[in-house]
């Protein structure tokens, strides 16, 4: 079992900049994969970016260049560092982690909601 929590949400104005974190709790040693999804009103969750094998990252395309998916291994904790937001950014931001052992098992946490304004 993996948990996530994630935190750092708000409000912020356009062009400006924010940074999520995720504390992750549980058998960390088993997460194969972990990165951040985003959710918008009537859109089906997407990637914004993952860390893949070892420190491999995927980025979506409108992530590239704005936005920088980091971590803390010492302190358990992932980041989000988005900069140049736009209002299409707004979302709410989940932090999640993949185990695959025997069997998939995709985590998540509770989420935490960004909204941009022009």
């Amino acid at each position: 079992q993996v948990q996530l929590v994630e935190s750092g949400g708000g409000l912020v104005q356009a062009g400006g900049s924010l940074t999520l974190t995720c504390l992750i709790s549980g058998s960390i040693s088993s997460i194969n994969a972990m990165g951040w999804y985003r959710q918008s009103p009537g859109n089906e969750r997407e990637l914004v970016g993952i860390f893949t094998s070892g420190n491999s990252i995927t980025y979506s395309d409108s992530a590239k260049g704005r936005f920088a998916v980091t971590r803390n291994n010492d302190k358990n904790t992932m980041y989000l560092q988005m900069h140049n937001l736009k209002p299409e950014d707004t979302a709410v931001y989940y932090c999640a982690a993949v185990v695959i052992s025997g069997t998939f098992s995709q985590y998540w946490g509770q989420g935490t909601q960004v909204t941009v304004s022009s």
